[in-house]
């Protein structure tokens, strides 16, 4: 199956590339960015050797809907989708955390939990939970935006403020967008039968000084979900609560002895097991959004996607 896992495009009034992770940032002309959702799959701040058959149509998908699902409450950088992996939004300077919001005790927060801590990014956590148990209200753990081949570090709102990463007022900003941003997803995902466990949000300024959401939003790889079917009966026996969201990848490779640290080596990926993931997003991406996914065609996929940029750049 056909796959793009890395690009080379030359646009006109291209400035710059961008390779992130999974997506692939051209500057055109210090204006627009095209950005490109690659079939790279990332785990443990780590990119897997191989890529999952039509990932990158998905979360560019999932991200360009959750936008327009959210644009009255909050600005997004988005002007355009002209092929299904590509999202066309104006250039802006993105600040250097992520807003990462959680309404429940799971994933990393439960990791830490587990290990006796009861602050995480300056906030508590009470006592006496069990993981993915709900918050009493929503927190904000902020992380830091890694470069390429680092990971993400926990950051309190009082270090990003010391720091002078974000100015006071506009960090006020993020965490207002954060806030709202969160609970148009819970809603969404509601009347999907979901619930939207912990997210992280990416903002940046335009060139005007408006702070807008960019990247992805409410998607597989920055979102965890539930089904809210028999969430409570899961939690009261003490089970492990079905779950919509890339952690089956990485429970998978911490099984085989994987969690991005030193020395460890990515194990590997067959192609039965490729094909198994990329079911996985599909099953994620119809129920998030509640439509059937239809395949891209993908037998020329690098050639497609130049000749769709080409296009929307010609007719702007």
């Amino acid at each position: 199956m056909s796959t793009i896992v890395d690009t080379n495009y030359n646009f006109p009034n291209q400035k710059s590339i961008y390779k992130g992770k999974v997506r692939e940032v051209y500057n055109i002309n210090d204006e627009l960015l095209v950005m490109i959702a690659t079939d790279r799959l990332s785990a443990f701040d780590v990119v897997m050797p191989k890529g999952i058959p039509f990932k990158g149509q998905i979360l560019n998908q999932i991200a360009t809907q959750m936008m327009k699902d959210t644009e009255d409450l909050v600005p997004n950088w988005l002007i355009a989708t002209p092929d299904p992996n590509v999202a066309v939004g104006y250039l802006c300077e993105p600040f250097k955390v992520e807003m990462v919001i959680r309404g429940y005790l799971s994933g990393h927060a439960a990791r830490e939990y587990k290990v006796g801590k009861r602050v995480l990014c300056g906030v508590a956590m009470p006592d006496g939970m069990k993981e993915n148990d709900r918050f009493p209200k929503p927190i904000i753990t902020p992380s830091t935006k890694a470069d390429n081949g680092e990971h993400d570090e926990d950051i309190s709102r009082e270090e990003i403020l010391a720091k002078g990463i974000v100015s006071e007022d506009d960090y006020l900003i993020l965490e207002d967008y954060t806030r709202k941003l969160f609970a148009r997803g819970t809603e969404i995902a509601a009347k999907r039968g979901l619930i939207l466990v912990d997210t992280k949000y990416e903002f940046g300024k335009t060139k005007e000084g408006k702070i807008v959401l960019i990247d992805e939003i409410h998607t597989p790889d920055s979102s965890r979900y539930f089904y809210i079917d028999g969430y409570d009966e899961r939690q009261q026996k003490g089970e492990l609560q079905k779950q919509l969201s890339k952690e089956f990848v990485r429970q998978w490779l911490i099984s085989n002895g994987f969690q991005g640290k030193e020395g460890q080596q990515i194990p590997e990926m067959t192609n039965k097991y490729i094909e198994s993931v990329s079911q996985r997003y599909i099953e994620l991406y119809e129920n998030i959004t509640g439509t059937g996914f239809i395949k891209a065609d993908v037998s020329e996929v690098e050639k497609r996607i130049e000749n769709n940029v080409l296009d929307y750049l010609k007719r702007r």
